[in-house]
């Protein structure tokens, strides 16, 4: 059964693993423009009092927390269940007819990969150690994998053993592993982010040119009869998504509300033109039975939608500030583990429900599907409460280790092949052989954390050639940070906590 069967994006098999090596080895701690002042050159001495009395940008840490919050809620309304006791039956609500409108406001990896490039920013900048940085990165973003590949390493097993049909297994099992796609492509970004935050402070926003420019040269690759190129674009769109969020942190974004108006009116102005003259599909997401999909792989439609989505939230961006609190940040503090165990959790629902009481999902857009949707929902939720209760204490603070050059480059190439093999085989066995099933995999993604835990004995060098110093001078000072990746807390558009 394949993923748009099951209603979520389908996984990106040919997302080729991060490399950061050689050209991350060497560079130095960040001297940039002050994250006070975006923009305006300064002394190193005065960037670190920058880093010192560092601010949040409610901001981004609201549409973060919205962004997660929205794809766990979609996740869970979209699929539409069905079983006869042995197998279960997939559909994706969002295949209704004139439903793909709202996929234009529903998908949000661009919003995502947005906060995440503001967050990179900030944190790199601050980091005053590159392979530190990386390796920060990676534990931060990998680490909440372990448990979940854990349990889903003997589960499937121990649910054959006790009488489940291997169909209902096989489908929990890939819908589980294929969101582990956001990962994947993540670790690529956070691997060139060093790359272009030098590339952004020497041309602005004029990177997002041929970014741009290159994204649709793979699409008309793609659509003059090779397919397969258009799996570079899984890498291209998100880094040049990413792009922008570094341009916002710092503050080439700062156009003023008719600007923001003009980016979001143009930018799906432009969504509209492509899909009604272009080969591009009307929804957002990828439908079962759609001759194309504008996610799998990612199209560069996405990226006008990327610019009109920016629009709409910065024009709001005053309402948005207004919602930080509490609740955010208690959100904000978990969101990788939520992201992570959320499609485990309707697998525990629809199991009892579906396969057990024999349970069908109304018809999409009937009172009786709105009338049932909050208890879904809420069933779903409580259950995935209970497991980031259990597993959210793996989401902790990045440590900090400093890894080889060739400890960082190979820890990125085996935790990336191995969240890549998880997402397109799944967690379900594949034959009798261990080794058949994901324990290669989850293998790789263990290893690649282990080698970004090992702190390289040799550490007297000056900062210049890339290595910590014992006693560094106070231009290279800064607090400790336990920063964010994408869907992590606290990210702040002038400073950083």
């Amino acid at each position: 059964m394949n993923s748009q069967e099951v209603g979520l994006a389908p996984p990106l098999a040919l997302v080729p693993p991060p490399g950061p090596g050689h050209l991350l080895a060497s560079l130095p701690p960040r001297t940039g423009p002050d994250m006070l002042e975006p923009g305006r050159k300064t002394p190193v001495e005065g960037r670190g009092a920058a880093v010192g009395r560092s601010t949040r940008d409610p901001f981004l840490d609201v549409i973060r927390v919205a962004a997660v919050v929205l794809v766990v809620g979609q996740h869970w309304l979209m699929p539409v269940l069905a079983s006869n006791g042995h197998t279960v039956e997939t559909g994706n609500a969002l295949a209704t007819p004139g439903w793909w409108l709202l996929t234009w406001l529903s998908q949000v990896m661009p919003v995502v990969f947005f906060a995440g490039g503001a967050a990179n920013l900030h944190s790199y900048r601050a980091s005053g150690h590159p392979r530190a940085w990386l390796a920060g990165r990676l534990r931060r973003l990998v680490v909440p994998v372990l448990p979940l590949a854990a349990v889903w390493v003997v589960l499937p097993e121990l649910l054959l053993r006790a009488g489940v049909a291997p169909q209902p297994v096989d489908v929990a099992g890939g819908i589980s592993a294929q969101l582990l796609w956001f990962l994947v492509v993540y670790l690529v970004v956070v691997a060139v982010t060093p790359v272009m935050a030098r590339a952004h402070e020497r041309f602005g926003l004029g990177v997002l040119v041929p970014l741009a420019a290159l994204a649709v040269l793979v699409d008309v690759v793609r659509f003059a009869g090779l397919p397969e190129a258009g799996f570079v674009n899984a890498v291209v769109i998100w880094v040049a998504v990413h792009q922008l969020g570094i341009c916002y942190a710092d503050g080439r974004l700062e156009l003023g509300r008719r600007a923001h108006a003009a980016m979001a009116v143009g930018g799906f102005a432009v969504v509209a033109a492509m899909v009604a003259f272009g080969p591009y599909a009307p929804s957002m997401i990828g439908m079962p039975g759609a001759p194309m999909s504008n996610m799998s792989p990612p199209a560069a439609v996405l990226l006008p939608l990327a610019v009109g989505q920016l629009g709409l939230l910065l024009l709001a961006r005053p309402v948005l500030n207004r919602l930080d609190g509490p609740a955010i940040r208690a959100v904000g503090a978990r969101s990788t583990t939520i992201y992570l165990w959320h499609m485990p959790a309707l697998v525990v629902v629809a199991g009892v429900m579906v396969l057990g009481m024999g349970y069908r999902t109304p018809e999409p857009g009937s009172v009786e599907w709105f009338a049932v949707a909050p208890m879904w929902v809420t069933c779903v939720g409580l259950v995935l409460a209970a497991l980031v209760r259990v597993f959210g204490r793996f989401e902790t603070g990045a440590g900090r280790a400093i890894p080889s050059a060739t400890g960082v480059t190979a820890g990125f190439l085996f935790a990336a092949t191995g969240l890549l093999g998880l997402t397109v085989r799944g967690f379900s066995p594949d034959g009798p052989n261990l080794f058949e099933g994901p324990v290669p995999w989850a293998v790789l993604v263990l290893t690649g954390v282990a080698l970004c835990t090992r702190t390289e004995r040799q550490s007297s060098r000056t900062p210049s050639s890339g290595w910590a110093v014992a006693n560094p001078p106070a231009a290279y000072v800064t607090r400790p940070v336990a920063l964010p990746v994408a869907l992590e807390p606290t990210a702040a558009r002038h400073g950083h906590r």
